[in-house]
Parts: C-alpha cells; sequence; structure tokens
C-alpha cells in the first residue's frame, strides 16, 4: 500500500466516521418523538418504495420537474458503481468491476449517459430556481444558497468523473467507443501523456473528495431527504387515506393528548421533518395556501424539523442553562406555528398526495388541532356551538334531534327497527336529515333506490353524527363518542351494507369505524347507483345540456371514487361533460372540510369563491356535485358571482331521477 493509499484510507476513515457520528445524532432526535408501530406489512411498504421512491410516481405527476429530479436520482444510483470503483482504487490502487463480464460495458455506458443528463437536469433546475424562478420554490423560509451549493456540487461530481474517465481513455487505459461515449468524445482535448496523466489522478482525488464531502454535507443541510426520502417512503402510512390514528383515551397514564410540541409527536412525524425537500409541491396545491391564508403546509413540516433540530440535543439529561432553558419554553405551537396556520387547513389531504416522499401533513394538523383542543381547550369560537350541537343533539347544526327523520315525511321511507331483512342501510347523514337544500337529495335517492327495487331502510332517530367534524376539528373524545354509540347500533342491527350520499359520513364509516368495531361493507350513492343502471334496474331516459362535476376532496383523493360520477352523467342521454382544469385526485376543494364548514374564512379570498370560477368557467349549464358541503359551498359561490340564473348546482342523484322521475313507477 502506497502513501497515496494511506492518505486515501485515512480520509476515507474519517469521511465514514463523521458521517455515522452525524447519523446517530440525527437518530437520537428521532427517537425523542412518540412512539409508533411502522413496521408492519413489509411487503407492501416494499412495493411502495418500489413505485413512489425507485420508480418515482408522485414526481412524474408534473412531468418536467420530474423528468428532472429522476435523471438526477437515477443517476445518482448509477454513478453508485462509480463510487465503489474509486474507494476500490484508492484502497488497493488498481480495483475495477471488470470481473462482471460483458455487464460492465452496460454499467461503464449507463455512468456515462447518466452523467450528461444529470449535468443538463442541474443546468435547468439552475435556470428554474434562480433565472426564471418558478413560485413554489419560493418562500420565505427558503434556502436558496443551499439550493445553489446542492447543485452546483452534483455539477462538479459528475464533470470530475467524466474528466477522470477522458483523460483514461486519452492514455489508452479504457478502450475510446460505446462503453465510454461521452468520455471518448471529450478525450481530444488531452494530448501530453504526462500532463494528462497528472490531470487523471488530480480529477480522481476531486470525484471521490466531493462524494465524501457531499455525504458529510448532507446530514447539516435541507437537502437530507437525499438520505432520508426512500426510508420515509417505507414507514409511510398502511391505513387508508382517510383514517386518522385515534388517541387511547383510556391511557391512565397520559397527561396531555395530542400535540403541542415535537416530543408529542411521533418519530416518523419527525422523520417527515428530515424528508422535506421545500419542492413546494404541497403549497402549490393547497387551497388554503392558493387564496391567501396564512397555511403553508410546507412551512408546517419545515418547522417541525427547525424545532426538532432546536430542542432535541437539550432532552440529553443534564441540567440545562440559562439560554437552553429558555429554548426549552418555547414550543412548536405558537412559538414556530400559529393557530391561525393549523385551523386553516381544510384537511383535503392535496398536500399529502402531492407530496413526491410521502409526508403526512394532516395527520400532524389534526395531532396540534387535537393538543389545543383536548389539553387548552383553545379554538375558533364558531366551534363552541358546534361541539355543543353534538353533544346535545348529535349534529353540528343547532336542529332538535327529534325531528332527524323529518326529511323523509311522505315517503313511507322503511325503518330499521321494523325492516331488519334489507339489502342496504341507507345513512342519511347529517346533512341529508337537516339541510333544506340536500333534503331535496335525500329524497331523490330514496326514490332511485324504490324505482330499482331494493331493499333498504334507515335509522331514523338512531342515526347520529358520524363524528367526522369533531375528529378533524380536534375534539377526539367527542367523536370517539358518537362513533362507538352509532357502531353499537349498527351492530345491535346486524347491519352488513351501508350506502351514503355524504363523503364524509362515507370517509368515517368506512375507514374509521374499523377502529371501533364497526367493519361493513360501505357505498357511496354514485357508486351504488353505477353500479343499479349496469344492472339495468335504473334507465336513464331524458337529460340535455351540458354538466361540469366537482370532485369531493372524500371521494376522489380519499378514496378513489372518481369515475363512477362521471359514468352517471354520461349516462343521461345528450348531456356532454366539460371538465374543470383541476378534477379528480388533482380537484380543488370547496373549503368546507375539516370543519372549515363551520368556520367563516376571514383572510385571503374565499375558496369556494375560487373553485366556482373554474367552473363557471367550462360554460357548462350544471354543476353537479355528490357532496352536500360541495353543494352549498358551490351553491353560495353560484350566488357571489350571480350566475344562479344561468348555471344550477346539483347532485348527481337529482340529476338521474330527473331522468327517471316521469317514467317511475
Amino acid at each position: 500500500m502506497g502513501p497515496t493509499n494511506i492518505v486515501f484510507t485515512f480520509l476515507l476513515l474519517v469521511s465514514l466516521t463523521a458521517f455515522g457520528l452525524s447519523a446517530r445524532r440525527l437518530v437520537s432526535y428521532l427517537q425523542t418523538g412518540a412512539r409508533e408501530d411502522r413496521f408492519d406489512r413489509p411487503g407492501s411498504r416494499l412495493k411502495r418504495v418500489l413505485t413512489v421512491a425507485l420508480f418515482q410516481s408522485k414526481l412524474l405527476r408534473e412531468p418536467l420537474a420530474g423528468m428532472i429530479h429522476c435523471a438526477i436520482f437515477w443517476g445518482f444510483l448509477a454513478l453508485g458503481f462509480a463510487v465503489l470503483e474509486s474507494i476500490g482504487e484508492g484502497i488497493a490502487g488498481h480495483f475495477s468491476l471488470r470481473f462482471v463480464g460483458r455487464l460492465y460495458s452496460a454499467i461503464t455506458f449507463s455512468q456515462e449517459i447518466f452523467c450528461l443528463l444529470v449535468g443538463i437536469s442541474v443546468l435547468v433546475a439552475l435556470w428554474r430556481r434562480f433565472v426564471v424562478p418558478v413560485k413554489r420554490l419560493k418562500f420565505a423560509g427558503h434556502n436558496q444558497r443551499d439550493a445553489f451549493v446542492i447543485l452546483v456540487w452534483i455539477l462538479l461530481i459528475v464533470s470530475a468523473l467524466l474528466l477522470q474517465n477522458s483523460t483514461r481513455v486519452a492514455l489508452g487505459v479504457y478502450t475510446p467507443g460505446l462503453s465510454y461515449p461521452v468520455s471518448s468524445f471529450i478525450a481530444g482535448v488531452f494530448r501530453d501523456s504526462r500532463s494528462t496523466s497528472l490531470l487523471g489522478g488530480l480529477f480522481w482525488w476531486a470525484h471521490i473528495t466531493l462524494v465524501l464531502g457531499f455525504l458529510n454535507y448532507l446530514p447539516y443541510s435541507k437537502h437530507l431527504h437525499v438520505l432520508t426520502s426512500i426510508p420515509n417512503v417505507y414507514f409511510s402510512s398502511q391505513k387508508p387515506r382517510g383514517a386518522l390514528k385515534p388517541i387511547a383515551l383510556d391511557d391512565e397514564s397520559a397527561t396531555t393528548f395530542g400535540a403541542l410540541d415535537t416530543d408529542a409527536l411521533t418519530w416518523k412525524q419527525l422523520l417527515d421533518g428530515y424528508s422535506c425537500t421545500e419542492c413546494g409541491r404541497c403549497d402549490s396545491v393547497c387551497p388554503a395556501n392558493l387564496t391567501g391564508k396564512k397555511l403553508s403546509p410546507r412551512k408546517i413540516i419545515v418547522e417541525t424539523r427547525r424545532r426538532t433540530m432546536e430542542k432535541s440535543p437539550l432532552l440529553d439529561g443534564r441540567a440545562p442553562g440559562e439560554d437552553e432553558r429558555a429554548l426549552l419554553e418555547h414550543r412548536l405551537v405558537d412559538h414556530f406555528i400559529s393557530e391561525e396556520e393549523l385551523w386553516a387547513c381544510t384537511t383535503c389531504m392535496a398536500c399529502v398526495a402531492e407530496c413526491p416522499v410521502t409526508i403526512e401533513h394532516v395527520d400532524e394538523i389534526v395531532d396540534l388541532r387535537r393538543g389545543l383542543v383536548l389539553s387548552e381547550s383553545r379554538f375558533p369560537q364558531e366551534l363552541r356551538a358546534t361541539f355543543d350541537n353534538l353533544e346535545r343533539n348529535f349534529t353540528p347544526w343547532g336542529f332538535s334531534h327529534s325531528t332527524r327523520a323529518d326529511w323523509a315525511e311522505g315517503l313511507d321511507v322503511p325503518r330499521m327497527a321494523e325492516h331488519k331483512e334489507i339489502e342496504v342501510l341507507y345513512w342519511v347523514g347529517c346533512a341529508g336529515a337537516y339541510d333544506a337544500r340536500y333534503r331535496k337529495v335525500a329524497r331523490a335517492f330514496v326514490q332511485l333506490l324504490r324505482h330499482a327495487g331494493v331493499k333498504f331502510a334507515i335509522l331514523g332517530l338512531e342515526e347520529k353524527c358520524t363524528g367526522d367534524a369533531a375528529r378533524r376539528t380536534g375534539n377526539e373524545y367527542l367523536a370517539q363518542s358518537l362513533m362507538t354509540e352509532n357502531v353499537a347500533t349498527l351492530n345491535r342491527y346486524g347491519v352488513k351494507n351501508i350506502v351514503t350520499t355524504c363523503p364524509h359520513c362515507f370517509n368515517t364509516l368506512k375507514n374509521e369505524f374499523p377502529q371501533h368495531g364497526g367493519r361493513y361493507e360501505v357505498f357511496h350513492h354514485t357508486d351504488f347507483l353505477d353500479r343499479l343502471v349496469n344492472e339495468k334496474k335504473i334507465l336513464p331516459v331524458r337529460g340535455g345540456g351540458s354538466a361540469t362535476f366537482h370532485d369531493s376532496c372524500y371521494l376522489a383523493r380519499y378514496n378513489g371514487v372518481a369515475e363512477t360520477p362521471r359514468r352517471l352523467l354520461e349516462a343521461l342521454p345528450e348531456t356532454s361533460l366539460r371538465e374543470m382544469g383541476r378534477i379528480k385526485d388533482r380537484g380543488l376543494c370547496c373549503g368546507a372540510g375539516g370543519g372549515r364548514m363551520w368556520m367563516e374564512e376571514k383572510e385571503g379570498k374565499r375558496i369556494n369563491i375560487e373553485r366556482t370560477e373554474e367552473a363557471l368557467a367550462t360554460n357548462a349549464g350544471t354543476i353537479a356535485t355528490a357532496c352536500p358541503f360541495c353543494m352549498t359551498m358551490l351553491g353560495d359561490g353560484v350566488k357571489a358571482k350571480e350566475a344562479s340564473d344561468r348555471v344550477a348546482v346539483k347532485d348527481v342523484a337529482e340529476l338521474l331521477w330527473e331522468s327517471v322521475e316521469p317514467y317511475a313507477v
């Protein structure tokens, strides 16, 4: 082993030791978070790593940015072989992967092509950041200098490797040709063999030093996601997207519920902070952010990371100094994240759907809301009446529970207590029971069921709110009370199949009732009606005009129900479907989710106006919905835009009943 090998081996050991210490520090910070089991279903987790992390499925939802990132990411994977060879050379003096045979030529060819692609991608990324900046890449806390350093560093790494290979081609060490296409082209620049040999050694040192330096810079950079994104994808939630994790309210050892600081968040939520790329995709689709509210999903995660880095080193068991005590008195809520930001969230899940590293923004926001509500009784004043109504009348609205079944007057709708042999239970929901406009939808739907010959019943006065609004506004105690009471009723009747016209009820019944022992086959009414149309039990006979469909977040994004409502509209004779720009799982929220239905928008543009303007731009005669919240918000939007005389807002069930009614028996 020569002097060069000794120097390199020492450098390698120092670099790996430094990186190991940095990694241990970061892992110790994660351990300050609450425990959570994320080690179940390894097969499913590995599949998600393949699709989301390796094949970059989420990044490619935005084609240009996705291809740039894919080139850099896959380039780094391909260049791993070159790094391995360089390390082998540094330790032993002579090392090559040629022993793999013909595969070696494919490896070197791919390395050359990816070096070129990475270089081009870095230049395009620099252009998009600093020459013609993309809006989502800018925000107050964004470290543009760090981004510049990382991008230039990557460019230098691939450039050094190409120049190293070029000198070796010029010296005859590597055979020019297809195995080294880019380096063979560059090799003509190098002529004098002695100077070329010296330059080759310099480029080798530059390449491996840049690689080792890059490795040790990452733990202190916002680009830490290079190391943590794949683990974060692996540990992403395996529960349905629409299911929030319940709190163990019967835990007698618990002193607080919810979270107000990072030590009450789970280790996975802290890992989310490490993994944020600050790409801004979450902000670019957040309805609150788009309409001028304080909420930035990106900022929530970035501030969580910043608080973790600030607080975790102080939790080592020693007595803190005066300055450290001041830092410990800070907390994530109030000092890093404001109440206004948390309450602006509509829980639409757009941020989660777009995040390329599967960060779970909404779960953290709800946990912080829970901390405010359950531990400090802090929540918007409007919610006080909502909580009171839910406790007393089992509905968010101020109606008497005794009137819950009045919507069905004159329809002779069967009750579960009287007709236990049924095909499906119709879960009406609070809106269908009390909201004057949505009562018409409930009536249209039961008439369709009767027309199709479906044996159904309702719970009537035995039905209570599912608890969706309470859970998403942080009142977990109230939510679980409602859920367990409803589950007890449903299980007493032995209910197996449920259909509902409300996506919020649908999501809660399907994805959250199982947490409390309520497991049922749950259908949204658009799915159920689509099946009846396919079975020829409902035959649409008239239609006409044009319609645009607004996707409910709790249907399309939460539960993947996007095609059946459109099929129903297309089944209406002579009805044309005109799509908005943002549809299906990329649709824009109406603004009513997450309890926002019962809170006023006091900042920025109203979300429902933003969505209504997009719907009106299609010039469709009807805005079709499949959600009571969406109907209310878009109906109010149409009135605000003074378009009621030319545009109607109707549920898909109403349109289908209008098509059938004149010929119904």
